[in-house]
């Protein structure tokens, strides 16, 4: 049996969704730990290509269980649109479990998302709009609405009056945005909860049992560690724990439980929204990065900052994650570049640190500091073994396995499902014995 974490070793966007879609098929149960609709990944099965916000990649396999944690926050329409289209496209749900103390966003969290984004002005975060947020925020504050609430007019009745009072005063004296209707909203919700109500189970029983019952638990995180509410590049962060120890508190198991930790990174870096972002390319790399690596956001269409391979921030997640191994993404899109850099350490006033800043004027000061490498030149697309990759694809894959002090045991080198060189069983495989310098 092994339990293990999927996260994210950058800002976001490194591929995990393909990744959790590999390692699922050594799954029994699927968890997405936290985050919302501001996470989204793209998974492609032969000729079909599908995104998801909320739900598990998981669920494309029929005997997988996936389980959308306590620590998520809810977009019931949004959730319900993905059940529609996994349906529609011949996918079995009767897999996917929701936990009835999961938080929901409601309306008026989307609008002040939006609006306090746009007061913000030169001072914006990036958020996505989708009400992350506010929705965390009323969690914290003892105000929220959860799964379960949907499920029972009366309680949604009580549980929605002070919130929607106090937020209608917001909208309407500080954002001049009209008010919601309370009956409009209520009708709403309870349509949402009727549909949903087949899926909510009480999430840590259900882990629990599962771990009783000795099932192989994959925990899979939203976004990535540097965009962590407590460990990330404050404030351009998310609302919540991407880092490995989230899924602890989001799924509701003890530190015991977690096996192993297998971190995703790009073979470059990407960035979405504002922030420091000490490798940034502008000019026609930056370009010719996004357009080969098809760097716009799943939930927001917007297209991602590119940069080179950041072995600070890299080590940096190595560590707060507590990494086992990696799995590098996106290498063939490296393949046309004649040199590739590797940024090694960073300039800060005029020294030489090799350490991430935890503060944020300190971050957006660093210099990169970088090591140059031969690119290969030829495409890495058809690999399907580490010996049929050019040596000089390789060296770079070995040294940034130096770099992170950390094995390497998954290579992907395109968006399809056998695009991909498994160097050792990730879950089961020795913890050392990997791709490594």
């Amino acid at each position: 049996m092994a339990n293990v974490v999927v996260i994210g070793a950058q800002w976001g966007d490194e591929g995990k969704g393909k990744i959790t879609d590999l390692l699922s098929r050594s799954a029994d149960v699927v968890v997405r730990y936290q985050g919302g609709v501001n996470a989204g990944h793209t998974i492609v099965v032969g000729e079909k290509v599908l995104k998801l916000h909320l739900i598990p990649s998981g669920i494309l396999y029929p005997d997988t269980i996936c389980l959308i944690g306590s620590g998520t926050v809810i977009d019931p329409k949004v959730m319900l649109k993905e059940l529609d289209m996994l349906i529609s496209n011949g996918i079995d749900i009767s897999g996917l479990q929701l936990a009835s103390t999961a938080h929901v966003t409601m309306p008026y969290h989307r609008l002040l998302d939006e609006a306090m984004e746009q007061r913000r002005g030169k001072q914006r975060i990036g958020t996505t709009g989708r009400g992350i947020g506010p929705t965390y925020a009323d969690k914290s504050q003892r105000n929220g609405i959860r799964v379960i609430d949907l499920l029972d007019e009366q309680r949604l009745r009580e549980r929605l009056s002070n919130p929607l009072t106090e937020k209608n005063q917001l909208l309407e004296k500080v954002y001049g945005i009209s008010a919601l209707h309370v009956e409009e909203i209520i009708t709403e919700y309870l349509a949402y909860g009727k549909r949903l109500a087949p899926h909510v189970v009480e999430c840590t029983r259900a882990l629990h049992l599962a771990a009783r019952n000795k099932k192989n638990i994959l925990f899979e995180g939203a976004q990535g560690t540097l965009l962590d509410l407590d460990h990330g590049t404050y404030p351009y962060v998310t609302s919540s724990n991407p880092v490995s120890g989230g899924a602890c508190i989001g799924a509701g198991v003890g530190p015991t439980l977690i096996d192993r930790v297998i971190g995703v990174a790009k073979a470059y870096t990407t960035r979405v929204g504002e922030g420091p972002f000490p490798t940034e390319l502008a000019g026609r790399l930056n370009d010719q990065l996004c357009d080969r690596g098809g760097e716009f956001g799943t939930t927001t269409g917007r297209r991602r900052r590119c940069g080179w391979f950041d072995g600070v921030i890299g080590k940096y997640a190595v560590e707060v994650n507590g990494l086992d191994c990696l799995a590098i993404t996106k290498l063939d899109v490296l393949d046309e570049l004649d040199e590739i850099k590797i940024c090694v350490a960073y300039e800060l006033a005029g020294e030489q640190i090799d350490h991430f800043p935890s503060n944020a004027e300190d971050f957006a000061k660093c210099k990169p500091i970088y090591k140059t490498l031969p690119g290969w030149k030829c495409s890495t697309a058809n690999c399907r073994q580490l010996e049929e990759l050019p040596k000089t694809a390789m060296a770079y894959l070995r040294y940034l396995a130096d770099l992170m002090e950390v094995p390497i045991a998954i290579v992907s080198l395109g968006a399809s499902r056998d695009q991909t060189i498994v160097v050792e069983d990730p879950i089961h495989g020795p913890k050392r014995a990997l791709l490594s310098a």
